[in-house]
């Protein structure tokens, strides 16, 4: 017997569930409601449309509602918005936005997937500058054709997350003088403050006007008033604070709204209401490495649980393991992917777990090969069992690979032992024969077994201001171009033959270009019975990318007598 099936919303948590449910049954009824214009958009590629990557607004549109229907017999009505839920009647009230008429639609299931807002808080003065949001095609649309018909130069982005950052991004891209302004002390959440500051050098290098750790307290009439007392002119501004998750309609139903002020589901997506589903940016999920539940406003969980929800309606078992938070974002000419844990969220949400860090920056292929360049990679794993925890990496090449090969170490339980015996694809054009994951598992197993001792970028400057030993283990010609300021010249090739020039009665700190030259010096040295030696993870070009930001902004007094990136 056929079944009338309702979903609320569409794009990746709707539409893809609307697809779903038409796989399993042909004879199903499918409606599917969205109030704004477009049911099917590529939410992802907004940004793009600033800069002309995606050169017209209407190419953002994947799918329209005559096609739904063509190829689907889905029955897709834009410009229709659910206002009312009747769960006792097992029916919803729908108003038509254009033409205000109202009806009503019975159903056997429905699908929430409203999605979210873009938070737009009620600042002072609010009202004395343009304000734009970019949730979706019309937003996009409305923002690149004002800037351009008002002859706008100066904008403003407030929010440093994927959303602000694409959109400063694109926005320079077309020429314009853009701002980004971040409260926090970094832009970009999923990375820890050391990996930022790569992204920081970037859009400083780029010309974008980067604020961070400083919030916006009021608007003037085309200016933004920060808190430090600053002033940025700004003839438009776009909030990109964040989201929160649209529960009206389910708060007004009477559905259970969980910890996170989110729609709660239970391990199958169902609500309070057992004929009632929920997916996508309304609801909270399970975090599968934090234990707690969280919210993931990401098209990729939206549309692996739009297909359970599917298949949970149509009798088939499910397997939700909860969620790790994968992401890739492009700043300019860098790529940045992360996964799971970090060390903020670690230390944010009090996670009782003793972890480590592994970092390297190797190259992505091998060296001969034209467009090598440096990969940062940060390994995030649990001290004692080697489990994987979470990893980022930042550079212009294939970081989402690198990234993507960790996600699925942490699917399955991998240890930072199985990351360093992975045999992965090698040719000289794409990696090298030890690739980086390979290296972070190197790394990582010797720091587990205690191989050698560690101390971090963000160590270094309070190490310059004591006058720790530092000891520089490149070549000359190297260190003469630039080093830190204090630190000792004993290349590698002559360590041993200078080992006299190395004291034993205190802590000694090596560093080398990026920290592999520096670990063979390391464990020379404890081999000839130093035991008070330290590597500097990340080495030189991780200090120069650490320091350089703060340096250029803040006007502080340097550590290096110049920076060395490559």
């Amino acid at each position: 017997m056929s079944k009338k099936y309702l979903i609320v919303g569409g794009v990746a948590g709707g539409a893809s569930t609307a697809a779903r449910l038409r796989r399993l049954g042909e004879e199903d009824q499918i409606i599917m409601f969205e109030r704004d214009p477009h049911v099917s958009f590529s939410n992802c590629c907004l940004p793009y449309h600033l800069s002309g990557t995606v050169e017209k607004a209407e190419s953002l549109v994947l799918m329209h509602p005559d096609k739904f229907l063509a190829q689907y017999n889905i029955d897709a009505r834009v410009h229709n918005e659910v206002i009312a839920i009747d769960r006792a009647k097992k029916e919803v009230t729908v108003k038509n936005t254009l033409t205000g008429e109202e009806y009503t639609e019975s159903y056997d299931k429905l699908i929430l997937s409203p999605g979210a807002n873009a938070i737009v808080p009620p600042i002072k003065g609010i009202e004395d500058v343009k304000v734009f949001t970019v949730r979706n095609v019309v937003d996009i649309d409305k923002l690149n054709k004002s800037v351009k018909a008002m002859g706008i130069s100066n904008i403003s982005v407030i929010g440093g997350g994927f959303i602000g950052v694409e959109v400063a991004e694109n926005l320079r891209e077309a020429g314009h003088n853009v701002t980004l302004i971040e409260a926090l002390p970094h832009i970009m959440k999923p990375f820890d403050y050391d990996m930022a500051q790569i992204l920081h050098k970037e859009m400083h290098d780029k010309g974008v006007n980067l604020i961070v750790g400083d919030k916006v307290s009021a608007f003037e009439k085309d200016i933004v008033v920060l808190e430090s007392g600053k002033k940025i002119e700004a003839g438009a501004v776009v909030m990109a604070i964040g989201v929160t998750p649209e529960t009206s309609l389910a708060a007004k139903a009477g559905l259970e709204l969980g910890e996170t002020g989110a729609i709660k589901v239970d391990q199958n997506y169902i609500t309070s209401d057992k004929d009632i589903y929920a997916v996508g940016d309304a609801i909270e999920v399970y975090h599968a490495l934090t234990g707690k539940i969280t919210r993931l406003p990401l098209a990729g969980p939206a549309q692996k649980q739009a297909r359970q929800v599917a298949d949970h309606i149509h009798g088939r078992i499910i397997r939700n393991t909860g969620f790790i938070g994968s992401s890739v974002v492009k700043c300019f000419d860098y790529n940045a992917a992360s996964v799971g844990l970090n060390e903020e969220m670690i230390e944010s949400l009090k996670l009782d777990i003793n972890y480590e860090v592994a970092k390297v920056i190797p190259g992505d292929k091998v060296g001969l090969m034209p467009g090598c360049e440096p990969l940062h990679f940060k390994l995030i794993f649990e001290v004692t069992t080697g489990k994987v925890l979470g990893a980022q990496a930042i550079g212009r090449g294939s970081v989402d690979k690198r990234v993507d090969i960790i996600a699925t170490a942490i699917k399955f339980g991998a240890t930072v032992d199985d990351l360093r015996d992975l045999e992965l694809c090698y040719a000289p054009p794409f990696g090298t024969a030890k690739d980086v994951v390979n290296f972070a598992g190197y790394v990582a197993t010797n720091l587990l077994h205690g191989e050698f001792k560690q101390v971090r970028e963000k160590d270094i400057r309070g190490l310059v201001e004591k006058g720790a030993c530092i000891i520089d283990v490149r070549e000359k010609d190297e260190y003469e171009l630039s080093h830190i300021i204090g630190a000792k010249n004993i290349p590698l090739s002559e360590i041993r033959q200078r080992i006299n020039e190395i004291p034993k009665d205190e802590p000694v700190y090596l560093h080398c270009r990026s920290a592999q030259r520096s670990y063979n010096a390391l464990m020379a040295l404890k081999h000839l019975g130093y035991e008070n030696v330290y590597n500097v993870s990340g080495g030189f070009m991780g200090i120069s990318f650490y320091e350089y930001f703060n340096d250029e902004t803040k006007g502080r007094e340097k550590i290096v007598t110049d920076y060395n990136f490559l």
